[in-house]
């Protein structure tokens, strides 16, 4: 009976043969020649054996073939036959690769997209991983900038923001760390915006600020943050949650950017958000004042006016509004204090 040393050793032989096979086989390379077709370089194995390795070459050799001859559509389904049948094999990720590029050039953006997803998401150590990363944004862009997929690469689809929007989100999912992923981020707001939806372009951007916060893009979104609530604030007599949102971004993007060249819009920006909400506490103050005949309330939301926004033509109204509060106050005060008459009936 072999001892302890012999089967730790013969254990640690296995493991280190099948290391060198998963190395070399990491380190394969294929190429193709116009004489030769395709064959692997490095000394590796392609993970298929006897008859499945000759199908295998075969396939890729005749979509490469057609690929040469700018046949893309028989191209790109030769590829894709051979990554879902050799899934495993050192040809999958090269032939979806290049199944994604024939289908880029006929246009059919949905399948190319698949096919890059395919390599980066079953084969992250494919050499073109970030290549293909910048290839599914540029799809994604595209799709945002009203590109249309093309039916059988002839017959153009409709626009498909909402498309665009998914494959930015695969993208950050994908490489949350790759140079892309801010600017996907960025691309969900605008593509949220042009569809109207403002509360997920919102959200868009605070993940922006939030989980790439020192990104050059940051100013940006800060800004784009403000400027987004401003453009939902209905005005003085409507719920101010938005104005104060945008007054927020508009001073963060101001204290932590001061040398941005965007500045000066900034600040019209914040004038204007802080306007309406001195706004907002004088139509409430008046109500009180004029409506309610509540002196102490009316006080309250002048002061408050006036503190929003001091050196403003709202504030100095504010002022005059309270200096006839106060009038009103003494005047009420008076006719309470003053001793009623009394009439003697005989």
């Amino acid at each position: 009976m072999p001892n302890l040393f012999d089967r730790t050793f013969r254990a640690l032989c296995i493991v280190f043969i099948v290391g060198l096979a998963v190395a070399g086989t990491a380190r394969a390379e294929l190429v193709w020649t116009a004489d030769g077709g395709w064959r692997i370089e490095g000394g590796a194995l392609s993970g298929l054996v006897g008859d499945d390795g000759h199908r295998a070459i075969d396939l890729m050799n005749k979509a490469r073939t057609a690929e040469e001859r700018q046949d893309f559509g028989s191209a790109a389904k030769s590829y894709e036959r051979v990554g879902k049948r050799f899934g495993n094999s050192v040809f999958a990720p090269e032939a979806y690769y290049r199944g994604a590029r024939v289908r880029l050039q006929r246009k059919q953006y949905f399948k190319a997209h698949e096919n890059f997803q395919q390599v980066v998401g079953r084969y992250p150590s494919y050499p073109r991983f970030n290549e293909i990363i910048g290839e599914q944004y540029r799809i994604a862009s595209a799709l945002l900038d009203g590109a249309r997929n093309r039916i059988w690469g002839k017959i153009p689809g409709f626009t498909n923001r909402e498309k665009a929007i998914e494959y930015f989100e695969i993208l950050l999912a994908t490489a949350p760390y790759s140079d892309y992923a801010p600017l996907s981020l960025m691309n969900i707001a605008r593509a949220h915006q042009k569809l109207g939806n403002d509360p997920e372009a919102i959200d868009a951007l605070d993940r922006m600020i939030n989980i790439y916060p020192q990104s050059l893009l940051a100013p940006d979104a800060y800004l784009k943050l403000a400027q987004t609530h401003a453009s939902l604030v209905e005005g003085p007599y409507y719920d101010q949650g938005s104005t104060r949102e945008a007054i927020t971004y508009f001073e963060d993007f101001m204290i932590l950017f001061p040398s941005d060249g965007s500045v000066g819009s900034a600040e019209k920006g914040l004038g204007d958000m802080k306007r309406v909400l001195a706004e907002s506490k004088m139509k409430i103050a008046d109500f009180y004042f004029y409506k309610r005949d509540n002196y102490m309330a009316a006080r309250v939301f002048y002061n408050e006016a006036i503190t929003v926004f001091p050196d403003s033509v709202v504030a100095a109204k504010a002022r005059e509004q309270l200096v006839k509060v106060e009038a009103a106050a003494a005047t009420a005060g008076a006719a309470v204090g003053k001793p009623k008459k009394r009439f003697l009936f005989f």
